[in-house]
């Protein structure tokens, strides 16, 4: 390991709403305490519904009658993974179901009588070989006269599990979202509760993978985790105001993911552990990298500090190391500790033992993260793959207006 400071010139860089309350007038009796804390997921009021009428052939593709019936257009499409966030899990079946344009679970002649409670708008996907699925349906209203945001239910059935799982799914431009996660808070049960749309036209599209058991409750299976940093795969990458000493927003305590949370984003996690050499090396591809890719990469540095040193000081290394590599494009930020809670920082989970973390995510969700990773050619390469694999069919077209 390098020492903090190479002579004079450079610092060592270092519960939203249960969803069996959403679901209005279910005749399905409650579970038992003991029940819930035993079974997969906590348990599930209505979640059973889902078998009643589900056609013996699924594919990976639905389409309700909302998608030619409603006001808005929507599309849900993504891969369902393994717990590791990347491994695609193919045959899991997914049921959903949600309101219409009134906010009602209404039903029709087709509908079963049993599944009268879940209405007319529902349907399921099993995933191909590569864990793929899409939603075709409409974007569904707010329930009328309550607080409850707009919001998509899930069930999800595994092939090698006995019960199936809920998961509820909201849109991060519905403006009752955010009262409503102050409240419940933020559950992010198989990833992200967040839908985050797209305009194809007057097509709303969401890209939502869905990680299996992730933040689900009893669940049997568990991550290789030997040594881990950060938040999972799938979870939203937090807001955080680090100090930027050197880059686009000099001077400022911009939030990575809230300036520029659209596109890709990359952020190094390092601290007086790490090797000077390898973060040079990091911070020069990360600098082409981002000179390639304009607008739809923005990579920072998060220098992680301690009370060896002081603020001024790293700032001025900071600012010494990005002269000195010629930097155009990455941020070298700071924070003075990972349980800063001033910066947030506390808010990343960032691991002090290890020596390095990186965390890739794609429209404010993590799509990967690597500890440790040492700057090779393979390494190098292995970054810019997962870059361009979770770069989607839509990642160009542009977002709705929203606060």
């Amino acid at each position: 390991m390098y020492s903090f400071f190479h002579k004079s010139t450079i610092v060592t860089l270092a519960f939203i709403l249960f969803a069996c309350q959403n679901h209005t007038n279910s005749q399905t009796p409650k579970r038992s305490v003991s029940e819930t804390q035993n079974t997969i997921g906590g348990g599930c009021e209505g979640c059973e519904l889902m078998y009643v009428g589900m056609p013996q052939t699924l594919t990976s593709v639905h389409q309700s009658i909302g998608w030619n019936q409603g006001h808005t257009r929507l599309i849900i499409t993504g891969k369902v993974v393994q717990i590791d966030g990347k491994t695609p899990a193919p045959n899991v079946v997914i049921y959903y179901w949600h309101t219409n344009d009134e906010g009602l679970y209404e039903a029709n002649a087709q509908t079963p009588k049993k599944a009268l409670a879940h209405g007319r708008l529902r349907g399921w996907v099993k995933t191909d070989a590569h864990g793929n699925y899409t939603i075709k349906t409409s974007r569904p209203a707010a329930y009328p006269n309550d607080s409850i945001p707009q919001h998509i239910h899930l069930s999800i059935k595994e092939p090698d599990l006995t019960k199936e799982y809920y998961a509820d799914l909201y849109f991060d431009d519905d403006p009752l979202y955010l009262r409503h996660k102050k409240r419940y808070g933020k559950l992010d049960r198989a990833g992200t509760e967040l839908l985050r749309v797209v305009l194809d036209d007057t097509v709303q599209i969401a890209e939502h993978n869905v990680v299996l058991g992730l933040h689900i409750p009893n669940y049997p299976k568990h991550p290789d985790k030997r040594v881990d940093s950060g938040l999972s795969i799938g979870d939203d990458q937090p807001s955080f105001m680090p100090y930027h000493f050197f880059g686009p927003d000099r001077g400022t305590r911009a939030c990575p993911v809230c300036r520029y949370g659209r596109y890709h984003g990359l952020v190094y996690f390092v601290s007086e552990k790490s090797s000077l050499d390898e973060i040079k090396k990091w911070l020069v591809f990360l600098d082409q990298q981002s000179d390639i890719r304009k607008h739809y990469l923005k990579a920072y540095l998060v220098y992680v500090g301690s009370r060896r040193y002081s603020k001024d000081v790293i700032e001025k290394m900071l600012q010494e190391l990005g002269q000195m590599l010629r930097l155009q494009h990455v941020a070298l930020t700071y924070v003075p500790s990972f349980n800063d809670e001033d910066t947030e920082m506390y808010r990343n989970k960032i691991n002090p033992s290890v020596e390095s973390t990186i965390v890739l995510y794609k429209h404010r969700t993590i799509v990967d993260k690597w500890i440790n990773l040492k700057p090779s050619p393979e390494n190098f390469d292995t970054v810019i793959q997962a870059i361009v694999n979770s770069k989607g069919n839509f990642f160009d077209l542009p977002e709705p207006r929203h606060e």
